[in-house]
């Protein structure tokens, strides 16, 4: 008997000691790991970025940022503030509820001619995608853009300083079909698949000046047809300035000048994502945005093939794109007499991404 429970004591002496140094282990392991992550933390900066969206084609490239961890390469933690429209992530931006938006340049522009602090430091898009896309059931009502007189009509969500390239590219639809801003009703229409598919699924809106790949997925389901495309150099004829910048990457010009260091990470995480997206399958971009979701899942798939020119290359801005930029904006948002010129020189910093011509 003795000896059994000298044998036990042995026994658990051995097994308590195993327990402790696997303790000591554990322990030792949960230190290193709250180590390397302060450690992580201190040397890494989190902005913030806001942009349209979700799951919105345009602006893809900005919700890759963090999924592939670009910005952990360049030092940052980029946190994503999506918005229902350009108008109000720049807004974000000068109200230093972000550091960083994305938006139509021509958003940006409307903004800086009411004096709001905004430079475009690189471009996101490359094609500008919108859709005019009516409701079905006005297929034998809305043929053309003068039928359009008279109904609500949707747009990106805009501000009082700025005016979503969405509502200036209807705007300046409308003026070619003859109808006027005061013909029609014009409602935010947001700018997510929530937002701009309850609008048309309702009846809310007519029609709604939308994206990809929204558009497409109402359109293949039956519920909208669309009127304008641009896509389609036929059906935007004669609108000037038709190949603008869409998605570009804007910063407050106080950053530049107290931390261009941030604004150069920024603009290389982006740069990083362009090229990783060049070098990946659709299938896995939506891999790895972990699109769950079967019907989101085809619709962006056919996007990303329908669209292969959709993002930049490389960030860099094109001379030839900002000027069909400036042409379009001031088409549509003509300034006040007696007001500066605004050109596209006067908000764009090539430092960071380059400048092509």
């Amino acid at each position: 008997m003795h000896d059994n429970k000298r044998v036990n004591k042995q026994v658990w002496g051995r097994v308590g000691g195993r327990c402790l140094r696997a303790m000591q282990v554990w322990l030792c392991a949960v230190g290193v790991s709250v180590f390397l992550q302060s450690a992580w933390a201190a040397r890494t900066e989190s902005v913030v970025v806001s942009v349209p969206g979700p799951r919105n084609l345009s602006y893809l490239p900005i919700e890759l940022i963090a999924r592939i961890g670009a910005d952990r390469a360049e030092g940052l933690d980029v946190r994503l503030l999506h918005t229902g429209g350009g108008g109000v992530a720049l807004n974000h931006l000068v109200s230093r509820n972000a550091d960083f938006a994305v938006a139509g340049m021509p958003a940006a522009m409307s903004l800086r001619a009411n004096g709001g602090d905004v430079v475009v430091i690189a471009a996101v898009n490359d094609a500008p995608l919108f859709v005019l896309m009516v409701r079905s059931a006005l297929k034998e009502r809305v043929k053309r853009i003068a039928d359009l007189k008279g109904l609500v009509l949707g747009v990106n969500t805009s501000t009082r300083a700025s005016k979503t390239t969405s509502q200036q590219l209807l705007e300046l639809l409308l003026l070619s079909g003859g109808v006027g801003s005061d013909d029609v009703r014009i409602v935010p229409a947001g700018q997510s698949w929530q937002e701009q598919s309850s609008l048309l699924l309702t009846a809310t809106a007519d029609a709604v000046m939308g994206d990809e790949p929204f558009a497409s997925r109402l359109r293949e389901a039956g519920h909208v047809y669309f009127l304008a495309n641009l896509a389609d150099p036929h059906s935007v004829r004669g609108i000037k300035g038709v190949n603008f910048l869409h998605a570009a990457l804007e910063v407050r010009g106080e950053t530049i000048q107290r931390h261009p260091d941030r604004v150069a990470r920024m603009v290389r995480a982006l740069q990083r994502t362009l090229v990783w997206m060049r070098q990946h399958t659709p299938e896995e971009i939506i891999n790895t945005l972990d699109v769950q979701d079967a019907t989101e899942r085809r619709a962006l798939l056919g996007a990303l093939r329908r669209y292969p020119r959709a993002y930049s290359r490389d960030g860099r801005l094109s001379a030839a794109q900002l000027a069909e930029t400036e042409a379009f904006f001031h088409a549509g948002s003509p300034l006040e007499p007696g007001s500066p010129p605004l050109t596209y020189q006067s908000m764009v910093n090539t430092r960071w991404a380059g400048l092509s011509e």
